[in-house]
């Protein structure tokens, strides 16, 4: 399994669009897609980006709720109805729509951050800000990591 990895600043251009990393469009692609998924991230600020597989994988763990559940609702509502599926141009560029670049705060620079099977793309000050906070937290809870053996 290829996993989204390192941080990357982007310019948006005049007409609205970021290049995607190319390590992030090579792994968005290796899973059938030729663009990506994006939806808001309430808890962060952020916009969340993710290949159609972990769609997937997360609306099985939705569904596993019940399908008449709060949850699922709750869940179905604060990210399915909020995605949105955005195509690759020929160089790789996207036009991020711009109800998510105002939920973020995103304006003329986009920072792609892999985290593992997603990534997310921030406002850049915001991103450093919140790279700072979680830094410190990482370090003061690393004993609390786990490890499986496979």
């Amino acid at each position: 399994m290829s996993l989204f990895l390192s941080t990357y600043i982007n310019r948006i251009d005049k007409k609205g669009r970021v290049s995607v990393p190319s390590t992030f469009r090579s792994i968005l692609e290796q899973n059938g897609l030729k663009g990506m998924i994006c939806y808001p991230a309430p808890a962060l600020g952020s916009i969340e980006g993710c290949s159609l597989n972990r769609m997937k994988k997360i609306s099985d763990a939705i569904e596993a709720s019940g399908p008449f559940t709060d949850e699922r609702t709750s869940f179905s509502t604060s990210i399915f109805a909020d995605s949105h599926q955005i195509n690759f141009d020929q160089e790789g560029r996207v036009i991020i729509p711009n109800e998510l670049l105002n939920f973020s705060g995103i304006e003329d620079q986009v920072t792609f951050a892999g985290m593992g099977e997603t990534f997310q793309m921030w406002n850049p000050e915001t991103y450093q800000s919140y790279k700072a906070k979680t830094s410190k937290e990482a370090q003061d809870n690393l004993t609390k990591l786990s490890w499986r053996n496979e």
